[in-house]
């Protein structure tokens, strides 16, 4: 097969397939299933390839291999995983998943804290003296104004061992407008990354379908 005649395969393949996902917005149908099982049976089987080749492999059976007779421990435990499957031997398996979860955990902990608190705290570190690093024209400082006071606020509002009553009350009901307008950016970001995804498919179902067969819808 020549590569010409392989793109056009593949274009052709990929353009009904995500015509096949599209017809969802007309409703649920079998066309749309099929494509959702094709995509995730793929998806998963990729997966377990791609762990196959880039963790197991080098990271416990090549240096098993190798004579690292330490690697029979973390094999061990990833045996004891399929114990699940032996209703008798299912206690097993809480083993290797205890110490997964309570691994990930701390990683996770630390790099959490090192990745979001300690760069959220160096974030709202900011002068307010007009003229001093960052802090050069009113807007900015006018930003920073606003960057410490909503982060108080939405502090305050998630300060329960106090009553919001008064000054606090006033400070927690700011900090819910604060909040609102984070969620409502967060949704348009989220919004925008779904409409540019939608752009690309209508992009290669308009032009770079058609100019696999050296043909031109759009200009």
């Amino acid at each position: 097969m020549s590569p010409e005649t392989s793109l056009q395969v593949g274009s052709t393949i990929a353009g009904l397939l995500t015509l096949a996902i599209m017809s969802f917005l007309y409703r649920d149908n079998r066309i749309y299933k099929f494509a959702e099982h094709l995509f995730v049976g793929l998806a998963a089987g990729y997966y377990v390839a791609l762990q196959f080749r880039s963790v197991l492999l080098p990271n416990l059976w090549n240096p098993l291999m190798a004579g690292d007779v330490w690697n029979v421990i973390p094999l061990t435990l990833a045996l004891l995983l399929f114990s699940r499957f032996v209703p008798s031997l299912t206690w097993l398996s809480r083993w290797p998943i205890g110490l997964m979860v309570g691994a990930y955990s701390g990683l996770s902990l630390i790099g959490f804290a090192q990745g979001d608190l300690v760069e959220q705290l160096r974030a709202n570190m900011v002068s307010f003296a007009p003229g001093s690093p960052g802090n050069e024209t009113a807007a900015q400082w006018v930003g920073n104004v606003l960057l410490v006071f909503g982060v108080i606020a939405c502090l305050v509002y998630f300060f329960f061992s106090t009553e919001h009553r008064g000054a606090i009350g006033v400070t927690a009901r700011v900090g819910i407008y604060f909040l609102m307008v984070s969620f409502g950016a967060s949704y348009g970001f989220t919004v925008m990354a779904r409409i540019s995804l939608l752009i690309g498919r209508l992009n290669f179902l308009l032009r770079e379908w058609p100019a696999a067969f050296g043909q031109q819808w759009l200009p």
